[in-house]
């Protein structure tokens, strides 16, 4: 194939497809369910699984809320937007983190995540389906866990 007909190939992929944009005031979201949330959080979705079935969400954890313990098939990053919080990996210790860090939970690692007992914390979560799903919940975090105690 020359090269003339190689641009207009890929020209004509990308006609085929056009941006797209979801306003803010579209997307929506609700209080995190009781079964799998200690305290408010407050889910919005941010995109469904589209691309590449990756999705994400934007959680807003007022203070002493959080996740209760979870796994990600494909692994999950979180993005701090706002405010202080804390996360922990099944077996180790609480890690403080603060808007602007960026934290990796490897596949299959049991964890959760939230504010701290005194302030709020707002977290993109992104994460990708396998076999249909992103997470799979476990028991809440108990407060011996969340206090370090």
């Amino acid at each position: 194939m020359t090269a003339t007909a190689l641009l207009i190939a890929a020209g004509s992929a990308s006609v085929a497809q056009e941006m797209t944009v979801t306003k803010a005031a579209e997307l929506g979201g609700q209080i995190g369910a009781a079964e799998t949330f200690t305290g408010t959080a407050y889910v919005a979705p941010v995109f469904g699984p589209d691309m590449h079935d990756v999705s994400a969400g934007h959680v807003t954890f007022l203070p002493g809320a959080r996740s209760a313990w979870h796994t990600h098939p494909a692994g999950q990053k979180l993005v701090v937007t706002s405010g202080t919080g804390w996360t922990q990996e099944r077996g180790q210790e609480k890690i403080l983190i603060e808007a602007g860090d960026v934290v990796w939970c490897p596949p299959g690692v049991e964890h959760w995540h939230g504010a701290t007992d005194t302030t709020a914390m707002s977290h993109y979560a992104i994460q990708a389906n396998v076999d249909g799903s992103a997470v799979t919940w476990g028991d809440h975090v108990s407060d011996e866990d969340y206090h370090g105690e």
